[in-house]
């Protein structure tokens, strides 16, 4: 099976050193507006997710959700989620840090698209 989200090495530091901060951690794939298209970091609990939200799979522990909207533009592609030098958004955890979380993506081939897709 493909995984749907995934992360980098830069990424996995960055989530272990907000876990030293705060103990359960969310990920959601903004949409736009004031950040932008970007994977915001919340303390679960701190975002309320509906029943337009998906669950895209974890990254480590800390499960990742996205818009049904946002997703049927991102169908085709695994995210990977890394981690930059730099301010983060204003809302997410990582804006305390001095990297904050991107999304980069993989275009699935037919068959990758194919086994990610049975995941959601």
């Amino acid at each position: 099976m493909v995984d749907r989200v995934v992360a980098t090495d830069e990424a996995l530091r960055l989530i272990d050193l907000i876990k030293t901060r705060q103990e359960s951690i969310i990920f959601y794939q903004s949409g736009g507006c004031c950040d932008g298209s970007a994977p915001m970091c919340y303390v679960e609990g701190d975002f309320l997710l509906g029943d337009s939200d998906l669950y895209l799979g974890s990254i480590r522990d800390v499960p990742f959700y996205m818009h049904r909207s946002q997703y049927d533009y991102w169908k085709h592609t695994q995210l990977i989620i890394d981690a930059i030098d730099g301010r983060g958004p204003e809302f997410s955890l990582d804006s305390l840090e001095s990297k904050h979380f991107i999304t980069r993506s993989h275009v699935f081939t037919e068959e990758e698209y194919l086994q990610g897709k049975e995941k959601i």
